[in-house]
């Protein structure tokens, strides 16, 4: 069992994380009545309010704090207790995080800082909205430092041996997040703080957004690799077999951390201040992210067959046969990577400069953004929540409860098929993103945005009136696991945390060896990065003016 003090730690996480997931749950469902014309907001809220507090709390804050749970939990199971000097940082960590995250929050609310999700200058929110995002992040960095200590400690006792696969991967995406988040501090302390405090009275945007990117994207890989941690690590045990290649399982991490920084210049293909060989360099490096992301998922498929079939299974696909289905940890993660499939195809469409011409600003990427991470991540997550929480608290998961979960889940794929069907189908036609509704004066192609069976604003409320409440389900099932359902008695009987085997007899120790692939990350990041952001500095414009819309 997890020592008490990192399961308190852990715990800590998930609650506040399921704080911000009820609110930003009902933020999102807000909003696709708006966008119907099927609901007004009272006068203290506005359209951007609810939309900007959608997308921080349920994107940032809720994945955020949830992948802490996970790594902390993880780390304490594979490693072993934490020390006092990790325990003091990994807390202190927790609420500077916190402490960011309610000021930030605030902000919203008070209506100082409807400035979205990426919060693109030259729209200017509250100088304390920013403080808030950078004490978000300086609390992050205190958790990943905290856990990373723990990770060198632990092969200094151990040296010469592989590291788990577990603490690895959490090394890789800690690693991830850290360098990622560069971008966005230098954009934050530098830029948008003297800029909102009235130390200066412009910013230069293109560099700005830049720097963001430069964090946005890398991003979207710190919320994908802890469920590929959960695919890779956990999904084998639950269906009874070990890893399917420990050295592909780490190799496919490190390609990430290579892959996910010089790519930011693919979100910005629009913008006419960026040189066209410097979108062409980044678009091919985007394409790269394909290689361990293919490689992810024949592992996996690999993993399935090879238990089906140690298992009795016979024939083409007999091995499918069996498999847990009845098993809500095995039945969600299996549902969250067939939602991958498509979401990493019009992920291929959005790096693609003539097609992204097509569809950039539309409702297309906002369907693209909710079938990758609102469905493989989210799932993922809600799955390892039904066994992170007993295990954690010591409760039972009783049957009711996971019948509950198995609706949960159902409903959650049917609710974001429809959703975010309806979303790529209304971009193809037009639909813009970031707006509220508006008739367009009856226009002919506005009014086709509220016709057909799947291609209407009606198909996506009703999709996500459906992800309400499997929200509340999930919340509900939360709940009782923290507070409600009974005690474990005996000791046999408690929920484990699943970690499959990982042969690590043909591994490579070459790939243990983080300065090189840290050192080839950042040479990447120069390339890609160090010509086309010193000429925004060095041939800036005179910079924009704050503009506040709401």
């Amino acid at each position: 069992m997890i020592a008490v003090k990192d399961r308190k730690l852990a715990l800590w996480n998930i609650g506040i994380a399921y704080i911000a997931f009820i609110i930003g749950t009902f933020c999102g469902l807000l909003q696709v009545f708006i966008r119907n014309d099927a609901l007004q907001l009272p006068k203290f809220l506005d359209y951007y309010q609810i939309l900007t507090a959608h997308g921080v709390l349920l994107a940032l804050i809720f994945t955020t704090f949830f992948i802490f749970a996970f790594l902390i939990a993880g780390m304490s199971k594979t490693l072993g207790a934490f020390g006092p000097k990790v325990s003091l940082f990994a807390w202190l960590g927790l609420w500077v995080t916190a402490i960011g995250t309610t000021m930030a929050t605030v902000m919203i609310i008070a209506g100082k800082a409807s400035v979205l999700y990426t919060f693109y200058a030259p729209l200017k929110a509250s100088g304390w909205y920013y403080l808030g995002l950078a004490l978000f992040i300086i609390g992050t960095w205190l958790s990943s430092f905290a856990l990373l200590g723990h990770f060198v400690a632990w092969k200094k006792k151990n040296k010469g041996k592989f590291s788990p696969l577990f603490a690895y991967m959490t090394v890789a995406t800690l690693l991830l997040w850290i360098i990622a988040c560069l971008g966005v501090v230098a954009t934050v302390v530098f830029q948008y703080l003297p800029w909102a405090f009235g130390f200066t009275d412009t910013i230069n945007v293109e560099l700005s957004r830049s720097l963001f990117w430069y964090f946005g994207h890398p991003l979207v890989y710190f919320w994908l690799l802890p469920a590929y941690m959960a695919w890779y690590v956990v999904m084998p045990k639950i269906i009874g077999t070990k890893v399917f290649s420990d050295s592909l399982a780490r190799f496919s991490f490190i390609l990430f951390i290579l892959f996910s920084f010089p790519v930011g210049f693919h979100h910005q293909l629009t913008e006419p201040g960026i040189d066209s060989f410097w979108k062409f360099l980044q678009v091919v490096l985007t394409f790269m992210v394909i290689i361990p992301t293919l490689m992810t998922a024949f592992s996996m498929f690999a993993t399935f067959e090879t238990s089906g079939r140690e298992k009795g299974g016979t024939g083409l696909f007999g091995w499918l046969r069996k498999l847990p289905w009845k098993d809500v940890r095995f039945s969600s993660l299996f549902i969250a990577m067939l939602f991958f499939i498509p979401g990493g195809a019009g992920g291929i469409i959005n790096a693609s400069f003539q097609l992204n011409e097509l569809v950039h600003n539309t409702l297309w990427v906002v369907g693209h953004f909710h079938i990758t991470v609102g469905t493989p991540v989210a799932m993922t997550f809600m799955s390892v929540t039904f066994w992170l929480i007993p295990y954690l608290t010591g409760r039972e998961f009783p049957k009711h409860l996971q019948k509950l979960a198995h609706i949960q889940i159902g409903s959650w794929a049917i609710g974001m098929l429809l959703m975010s069907t309806a979303q790529h189908l209304l971009g193809l036609l037009g639909a813009p993103r970031r707006t509220a509704y508006s008739g367009y004066n009856g226009n002919e192609s506005a009014a086709e945005w509220f016709h057909g069976i799947l291609s209407n604003h009606v198909t996506m409320a009703v999709g996500g009136t459906i992800l309400f409440f499997s929200a509340m389900l999930l919340v509900y099932i939360v709940a009782n696991l923290m507070f409600v359902s009974p005690k474990v008695q005996e000791e046999k009987n408690l929920v484990e945390f699943p970690i499959a085997e990982s042969d690590t007899s043909h591994t490579s120790k070459f790939l243990e060896n983080w300065g090189i692939w840290v050192g080839i990350a950042l040479a990447l990041i120069v390339m890609a990065y160090a010509l086309p952001l010193a000429d925004m500095i060095q041939h800036a414009p005179p910079g924009s003016r704050g503009f506040i819309t709401w």
